[in-house]
């Protein structure tokens, strides 16, 4: 059964830590789940679909848990990739200002870090409110009592970085390059690039809201906000998780890579590349807008064959369960295959791109109505691979052939270099400069 534990007891002062016990927060989520038990029967006599047990599972949200910042093991990849995907994220991209030199970074990039290890661990980045005098506190003060709420930061390095600006063309990983004009783009460039990327995920929106805005101030004079997302609704599955809905209400990430052989195999960089990201990947974000009440509108036999899976089930169209593999090559008895090769299964399968998989992080997002008054709505899909060839790869099939097309449109991208977890003492990144 789905649990939300809270508690916190944050009494203002930076580094306070979380109390336990039954919380407001606690109580209200029984409300709404005896809320959603009244539904449930008015649903029965309504005869609507009933609700899934998908969530009811063992999956469980604990405020209080956290996750550490800095290296327990030998070659730890930052957290927000391996960590079981939270409930919402705030991604954020930044570039350099002009006048920032090589030290301006190294400095950035360590004040970040002493501050996500603070932020990850449920506490502030310094004092709230000033002991004496007036002033601006150094925490903006909107995420106590919340606890760390599983808080996870994740620190990417853009193409920009490892130009002569910076003396550190010399170190650019070698796979780290702008990703070329993909098919169905509609970049818009305000959501296009960075020279640094903030991924942060948490149980509680306003803990990443909190880490992202304070770790904004800390980069003013060296670093400038380029574009954000705020997501929320994790849609796809993590290792013993559910596999959630996108906004077109299908399952999709339910085959989403999972093992430690496929992590070493498809996410992490090896000793081939610069030395310094051993053990870290690559990150590409794309801000995926869909077109929602054109989809609407479309009869559910349909979407279904676009999908490639049942609606309601998330089962593939050549039968079984959700987790059952899809089987491209069945036909029906008119002789079609039962799964359309231009769905979007069909498509991103690893079956049928020669083994290729790439781990997939995506969040929905919402930013309200468009100009035409229509919901401006769609995916932040992220994702890590140890080689962003195999995105572009996979991209270029579904951008050409996927059935989906018709009905989203890629408006942002980006691409960076994310270094391994740093040793505690040290910060993101050092081994770059040294």
């Amino acid at each position: 059964m789905t649990d939300v534990r809270d508690g916190a007891a944050a009494d203002g002062a930076a580094g306070s830590a979380p109390g336990r016990g039954v919380s407001r927060r606690a109580l209200l989520g029984g409300g709404i789940a005896a809320g959603l038990g009244m539904v449930a029967g008015v649903g029965g006599v309504l005869g609507a679909q009933g609700i899934s047990a998908a969530r009811a599972s063992d999956e469980t949200v604990d405020l209080l848990q956290s996750h550490p910042f800095y290296v327990t093991d030998k070659g730890m990849p930052q957290p927000g990739i391996t960590t079981a995907p939270q409930c919402y994220c705030v991604f954020m991209t930044f570039d350099l200002a002009a006048g920032s030199v090589a030290r301006s970074l190294q400095v950035l990039l360590a004040r970040w870090s002493a501050a996500i290890a603070q932020l990850q661990a449920g506490k502030t980045v310094g004092a709230v409110a000033p002991s004496r005098g007036v002033g601006a506190g150094q925490d903006t003060g909107e995420a106590l009592d919340l606890g760390p709420a599983s808080l996870t930061v994740t620190v990417g390095l853009g193409p920009g970085v490892f130009g002569d600006r910076f003396g550190l063309a010399g170190r650019r990983p070698a796979k780290l390059a702008e990703l070329p004009t993909l098919p169905s783009d509609r970049l818009d460039p305000a959501l296009t690039g960075g020279d640094l990327s903030l991924q942060a995920c948490a149980d509680d929106p306003q803990v990443a809201y909190h880490a992202i805005r304070d770790l904004a101030r800390i980069a003013r004079g060296t670093a400038t906000v380029r574009w954000t997302v705020l997501g929320f609704g994790r849609a796809s599955a993590g290792p013993h998780q559910t596999t959630p809905r996108n906004l077109f209400g299908f399952k999709d990430g339910t085959r989403n890579v999972s093992t430690d052989a496929d992590f070493d195999k498809w996410v992490w960089a090896g000793s081939d590349d610069q030395a310094w990201m051993a053990g870290g990947t690559y990150q590409i974000a794309r801000k995926i807008q869909m077109n929602i009440e054109i989809w609407d509108a479309d009869d559910v036999a349909d979407q279904q064959k676009i999908f490639g899976r049942m609606k309601v089930d998330g089962a593939p169209l050549s039968g079984g369960t959700e987790h059952t593999t899809p089987d491209f090559a069945v036909r029906d008895a008119a002789g079609q295959t039962k799964i359309d090769l231009r769905s979007h299964i069909a498509l991103a399968a690893h079956e049928n791109n020669d083994g290729v998989k790439i781990l997939r992080r995506p969040y929905n997002y919402t930013d309200g109505l468009n100009q035409y008054g229509q919901l401006d709505a769609g995916l932040l899909f992220l994702t890590y691979m140890n080689d962003p060839e195999h995105f572009v790869r996979l991209q270029r099939r579904l951008g050409a052939s996927d059935l989906l097309n018709e009905y989203i449109g890629h408006v942002g991208s980006a691409v960076f270099a994310v270094p391994p977890a740093p040793a505690t003492g040290s910060y993101i990144g050092e081994a770059l400069f040294a």
